[in-house]
């Protein structure tokens, strides 16, 4: 059974989609690619399905300005496997700190035995990022430092951003080292 939630942020409407047991979807309202395309009346209303308390509850404590524990909430993003590998470097990208698109690239063409990647290809993979702030594509900028590229808007990228406390220039590692 799919079933999804509704979690009122100081940013706006929240959906989530999952089953009994794992996220799928985490969506502001009506933003680009909402629901990743599917039917909100396929799935069922349930407010009290575990994953769907435990995910509220640490996004009380995220838009309280504390560190959440996103990593134990179960998720299962639906995806192509390159998408699911860039999503998987978003996961890794510490509370507070930043990557750019080209970072990711680099990262992505190194895994992938790959002499390069398209920035642009990571740039499509983050985009359709089905569970937004739990696998943080906010935290994905560009290499000069700007706000680019969220689906649920640049003034909510600003905003979740500002929460963390996040200075533009202040990047988790330097992936062009081995």
């Amino acid at each position: 059974m799919k079933y999804y939630t509704e979690y009122i942020s100081p940013l706006g409407s929240i959906i989530m989609s999952g089953n009994e047991s794992e996220l799928t979807g985490l969506w502001f309202r009506n933003q680009k690619y909402f629901m990743a395309g599917k039917d909100i009346s396929d799935y069922v209303l349930k407010d009290n399905s575990e994953v769907f308390i435990k995910t509220k509850k640490e996004l009380d404590k995220y838009f309280a300005g504390k560190i959440p524990a996103f990593s134990e909430i179960p998720l299962n993003p639906a995806g192509s496997d390159f998408r699911k590998l860039v999503w998987k470097i978003l996961i890794d990208i510490p509370y507070g700190y930043t990557l750019t698109y080209k970072e990711i690239a680099f990262k992505i063409s190194k895994i992938l035995n790959k002499k390069s990647m398209s920035a642009q290809a990571i740039g499509g993979a983050v985009g359709h990022n089905p569970i937004s702030i739990i696998i943080p594509c906010h935290r994905v900028i560009s290499s000069d430092g700007n706000l680019t590229g969220y689906a649920g808007g640049l003034d909510k990228k600003a905003a979740l951003l500002k929460l963390e406390g996040v200075l533009r220039s202040k990047t988790y590692t330097n992936f062009y080292e081995d």
